[in-house]
């Protein structure tokens, strides 16, 4: 076999991974395959586990033959007879290899075992007499040889920006990454389930918009080279979602990807998930209850409880949720009244006083972005129990309906948790020219230098003219959810492989 690289892409040969392909080389002159193929474990090591762990050694007695395979995660030999630690990704389980219980092209086999090898073995679960569950390997075979070595075992791999942008071995060193991570497919799961069993139809909608609309954000930007014109990777899928209620179908949903140009935190990742989902012939108050029973009861079936820590906070999902609209949060922690609340000067005063906000930028907010700011600096990292915050201004809100009571208002929610927004959701509007309105004020601030304004999306409007129907719509954070239900600090915890800068490998070809 002739390597093709003269060197591993990211160091220089070291003497260990020499080692290595000096064995591998071995194998090769002696006849053995490195990298088998064909070797179907009959169980996982889990089903072994729960089958014997409870037993002793004299009530697990003579065993029909179970095979396995998995990363060799330890290797200890004494002499003869040699444990293997072996990791198939279900659980962790010990196996027994002799020499005068193998064929002697096995043990050959075994000789060339490193730690972090793939192989598989075949034989009889055994308690030893130190009393752990093992496997007594009566078949040995090293399918896959590892070249480059793994981190130190009992140290592991600790460097953050080493882990994220290896995550193949953060998730061999560290089973912890891997158990949060299937705790993410879990919620997902459920997620998905909670709406097939409530009569909703999940689709998909592009991923290449030639109009960067359904949020405020800044897009990146990429180009079609057959129709020679610019192109928006999706910001939201809302109003493609909304199309489709306008063309007959009471209940979507959509868990989609999502990518917004914008900077990087804890909590913050250019490409993140969300479900976006829309029902007709409901307000967001019905979406409000909606999602109380969705996050309560998807809280209980993973975890049998309600409560959730989080650092060291407990977070209660026992609903009812707390409800409270913009202004009383603001009144609440900024610890003023309702009088003053609606005085922009003392709103004014409270920006200035505890923000860097300039005082012209300030003056020049509408009355909309000012209480939206104080309530972000005032209230939001107060709200760490499941909140729904209400009666958002219009200002802020070109999507949602007006409320019929009060039009400086929309009839939409915030969810938060944590301190952080986890849902959004409106009635949505659906009269074609109170939404051309909102669409032109957005213009005039794109015009202006906002580079998270949205154009004009005129299909959409045309769209809303042949009529939709009364509809709610929501979107739910799946990363933020996910931290906060793993007690994952940072959102790169909870995405398998979080956007990082690039990586120069160095890459030398052989002749």
């Amino acid at each position: 076999m002739k390597e093709r690289f003269t060197k591993p892409w990211t160091d220089n040969f070291n003497e260990q991974i020499n080692v290595r392909l000096d064995k591998r080389q071995k194998m090769l002159d002696e006849g053995i395959s490195p990298y088998k193929n064909g070797y179907v474990p009959s169980h996982k090591a889990c089903d072994l586990v729960k089958k014997y762990g409870e037993l002793s050694k004299e009530e697990i007695g003579e065993t029909e033959e179970f095979s396995l395979a998995g990363r060799a995660v330890l290797v200890r030999s004494f002499g003869k007879a040699s444990f293997i630690s072996l990791d198939d990704g279900s659980e962790r389980f010990q196996v027994y290899v002799r020499q005068d219980t193998v064929e002697p092209a096995d043990y050959k086999e075994f000789e060339y075992i490193d730690y972090g090898d793939i192989v598989y073995v075949k034989g009889q679960v055994f308690r030893t007499n130190k009393g752990e569950l093992s496997l007594k390997a009566r078949e040995f075979k090293l399918l896959t040889k590892s070249i480059r070595p793994l981190p130190e075992k009992f140290h592991g791999l600790t460097d953050p920006e080493l882990r994220y942008r290896m995550r193949y071995v953060d998730m061999i060193m560290n089973p912890e990454v891997r158990d949060t991570l299937k705790t993410r497919s879990d919620i997902v799961r459920f997620i998905r389930e909670f709406f097939y069993k409530n009569d909703y139809i999940e689709v998909e909608t592009p991923m290449m918009h030639s109009i960067a609309g359904g949020a405020a954000a800044r897009p990146f930007v990429t180009h079609h080279n057959t129709l020679d014109m610019e192109l928006f990777m999706r910001i939201a899928p809302e109003l493609h979602l909304k199309r489709l209620i306008v063309g007959g179908y009471p209940r979507v949903f959509e868990m989609n990807r999502c990518f917004r140009n914008e900077g990087i935190s804890i909590k913050h990742n250019p490409e993140f998930t969300t479900i976006e989902f829309y029902q007709a012939y409901a307000t967001y108050k019905e979406l409000m209850n909606f999602t109380e029973e969705l996050l309560s009861s998807l809280v209980q079936k993973l975890f049998n409880t309600d409560m959730v820590k989080y650092g060291d906070k407990e977070i209660s999902f026992k609903a009812p949720f707390a409800r409270m609209t913009m202004k009383e949060a603001v009144c609440k922690y900024a610890n003023i009244s309702a009088d003053e609340v609606e005085q922009r000067e003392v709103l004014e005063a409270l920006l200035l006083k505890k923000t860097d906000f300039d005082k012209e930028d300030v003056a020049k907010m509408g009355p909309g972005v000012l209480l939206e700011n104080c309530f972000a600096e005032f209230a939001e990292g107060h709200l760490i129990q499941p909140t729904f915050i209400t009666e958002y201004p219009t200002e802020i809100s070109p999507l949602a309906r007006r409320n019929n009571e009060n039009p400086e208002i929309v009839d939409r929610f915030e969810f938060f948790i944590n301190g952080w927004e986890i849902a959004n959701a409106f009635s949505e509007l659906n009269n074609p020219t109170d939404q051309l309105d909102r669409f032109a004020e957005q213009a005039v601030k794109k015009a202006d230098g906002d580079d998270e304004a949205t154009d004009v999306d005129y299909d959409f409007v045309r769209a809303l003219e042949y009529g939709m129907a009364p509809t709610g719509g929501e979107g739910i954070g799946i990363d933020r959810l996910c931290m906060i239900l793993t007690n994952s600090q940072s959102i790169r915890d909870v995405i398998l492989f979080p956007l990082l800068k690039k990586e120069s490998f160095g890459l030398e070809f052989s002749e």
